[in-house]
């Protein structure tokens, strides 16, 4: 019924298919999620559904959330993110969407947030080569000259150089399902996934492929 869910990355771990050939999978706490609010063209312009995961307690939330939540009574939550859906109609406000939207075969887009790797060099954030290891090169892992001269005494927006690596917003698509534990909410894609462990995901029904 639901085009989406959010969840939390648990690992990765490897399962056997029929012909005994390990698949790599990455498992996923999906859902369950509360149906928070429904967002139409008439109210909102555009028609979405905002979904709550995780619960926490009362005192570790704001007074703005605990009132939005309380609309729907059903606790409070961690997290709350909205999914694009053509017929917000199709859910009730409190309503419970678990890993049983998903069944094996589905391929699903996941998005997170990849690992930060702090400050990086050329040679980690870029895959540049460097120089000689030898004694006395002079140049080991530094990003050499850049190109700028008198003219145009600037150096392009774009250029590829040290800086700030991971901690970005990533979506891996077409991801196979290759099993769903309705009971314990989980379910197993096949591949990796952005970000760390027990680091929230959105599963979502493939854009690309049905």
């Amino acid at each position: 019924m639901g085009t989406g869910l959010i969840g939390k990355k648990l690992g990765m771990t490897q399962v056997f298919g029929d012909d005994g050939v390990a698949v790599p999978v990455t498992v996923i706490e999906a859902g369950p999620c509360v149906v928070m609010q429904k967002k139409t063209q008439t109210t909102d312009g555009y028609d979405a559904v905002q979904l709550a995961f995780g619960r926490k307690k009362q005192k570790n939330v704001t007074k703005p959330l605990q009132g939005h939540q309380n609309k729907v009574n059903k606790g409070f939550f961690r997290v709350l993110r909205e999914f694009r859906i053509p017929d917000p109609d199709a859910f009730e406000l409190g309503q419970e969407l678990t890993a049983g939207i998903f069944e094996v075969g589905d391929f699903v887009d996941v998005t997170g947030t990849t690992k930060g790797r702090g400050f990086a060099g050329g040679v980690k954030r870029h895959g540049f080569r460097g120089g000689r290891a030898s004694h006395g090169s002079m140049f080991h892992r530094a990003p050499g000259s850049i190109g700028a001269s008198a003219y145009p005494s600037r150096v392009f927006k774009g250029k590829r150089l040290p800086g700030h690596m991971g901690d970005k917003r990533k979506t891996v698509q077409n991801l196979r399902v290759v099993g769903v534990r309705a009971e314990n909410n989980v379910i197993l894609v096949k591949g990796a996934v952005p970000g760390s462990k027990n680091g929230i995901v959105l599963i979502r029904k493939a854009v690309k492929k049905s």
